[in-house]
């Protein structure tokens, strides 16, 4: 499936943290297929793709860990630091149709 600018492997029970998305009143999520592997069947052609869909119930929202950037130049007195925590969310794969 596709899960922001990241791909992932799942079946249905697998847990996965992605990018913050926005889920509907039930708490359900519809993502995209990339590619459908089913027994010995694979499936990568567009069109039939584009009838895939994997949905996933949200399980909450969380934030990553804290990167801290610094940028430094020297004999300048140039200095910087920042902060930055990814916003995801944690979703539960429940059913690919």
């Amino acid at each position: 499936m596709r899960a922001g600018g990241r791909q992932e492997k799942v079946e249905v029970g697998t847990i996965v943290t992605m990018d913050r998305v926005t889920a509907d009143e039930n708490g359900n999520v519809e993502l995209p297929a990339v590619l459908l592997v089913d027994g010995k069947t694979i499936t990568s052609d567009a069109e039939k793709l584009a009838k895939v869909k994997v949905t996933a119930e949200v399980l909450g929202d969380l934030r990553g860990p804290k990167i801290v950037i610094q940028k430094f130049k020297n004999k300048t007195g140039y200095k910087k630091r920042q902060g930055h925590r990814q916003e995801l969310t944690r979703v539960k794969v429940t059913g690919i149709k």
